[in-house]
């Protein structure tokens, strides 16, 4: 009896192992595979900024913009600014969001006249 209960035990913990090691094998694929598609985009513009913790897209619904036009980016900030803040009844959480979304819409400001640059300097035959 105990040699058929031991032998069970044994076939549990073999087939429990190869689950796990299995799983451990198909996250690290998928990690390099993250990775590795990480770093063929190039661009910061479709990940989440790692400052903000948003998306350029999540940034412009929430300030409300259609195109990277600083002056527009600028003009609904400041009103949604002031209609959430706090003294005003608004929300700390709405205004800290305005905040971040405003952020990530500079940070990209930032990213785009570099790219046409480098584009440009990786057309020239003579670089």
């Amino acid at each position: 009896m105990a040699k058929y209960l031991a032998q069970i035990i044994l076939v549990g913990v073999q087939v429990v192992g190869r689950a796990f090691a299995r799983a451990l094998r198909q996250e690290f694929a998928a990690s390099q595979a993250a990775a590795s598609a990480g770093g063929r985009s190039g661009s910061q513009s479709t990940t989440t900024s790692s400052l903000s913790g948003i998306s350029v897209q999540e940034a412009q619904q929430i300030l409300n913009v259609s195109t990277f036009s600083p002056e527009e980016i600028q003009k609904n900030y400041e009103h949604l600014f002031k209609v959430n803040d706090r003294s005003v009844g608004g929300s700390f959480y709405l205004q800290s969001k305005v905040v971040r979304a405003k952020e990530r819409l500079d940070e990209e400001l930032q990213i785009q006249p570099e790219q046409p640059k480098e584009q440009d300097s990786e057309h020239k035959p003579g670089t």
